[in-house]
């Protein structure tokens, strides 16, 4: 269970995302501008291709004592005994998989609309990701655009840790976090960008600010 969130900088990579590296090269990168949680999102990859990914991606992150988390694949999650996996509505929902991973470290679950503050799903999360915070292309199945009253409204409804996601960048991270997320979730502002590290380095710092 996690009891506080220190987490700041959370990227979501894919190989497919990745436009000017390969992914492990884009991750250590970013990791080294200052990303501190990294979720692999392999939605169309083989479990065997995931799972091998997984792997490669721990050990790069292990080293940089980085927790790994595993998008929506209970079964890669627990075989690279990951730090955690997140989930959508669509996805095993999270009472589920406390049940089927005891030791399951941190389970977030993704908030698409007001009433999912009040199911057991959401109390049995560890953390909430407001999804899609701004419409994004790399998610196109959401219900609502939550903008930064969105993130308001659920701060002031949940006091579990919000990691904001939906076409997160530097023009927009500070705002994110003053409205009341905890965390900012990125995928293109680092995996698009020619450079990785001073990206993550960049975001990074106008989250602390």
């Amino acid at each position: 269970m996690v009891n506080s969130f220190p987490y700041k900088l959370y990227l979501v990579i894919s190989e497919e995302a990745c436009k000017h590296d390969h992914f492990l090269t884009v991750a250590e990168q970013a990791v080294k501008g200052g990303v501190d949680l990294v979720q692999l999102r392999e939605k169309n990859a083989s479990t065997a291709i995931f799972q091998q990914k997984a792997f490669q991606l721990k050990e790069i992150l292990d080293r940089y004592q980085v927790p790994l988390i595993i998008n929506d694949n209970l079964a890669v999650a627990r075989q690279v005994e990951a730090f955690g996996i997140h989930v959508g509505t669509s996805d095993v929902p999270p009472t589920q998989i406390r049940e089927r991973w005891e030791n399951v470290q941190c389970l977030g679950y993704s908030i698409e609309d007001l009433q999912q503050l009040e199911s057991l799903e959401t109390k049995t999360a560890d953390y909430l990701g407001v999804s899609p915070v701004f419409k994004t292309d790399t998610k196109t199945d959401t219900i609502i655009e939550w903008g930064l009253s969105g993130i308001e409204k659920i701060r002031s409804l949940s006091q579990k840790p919000l990691v904001a996601i939906g076409n997160m960048k530097i023009e927009n991270a500070n705002e994110v976090i003053k409205a009341g997320a905890d965390c900012i979730a990125v995928v293109s502002a680092i995996c698009a960008a020619q450079n990785p590290a001073k990206a993550a380095e960049q975001l990074r710092n106008k989250i602390e600010k």
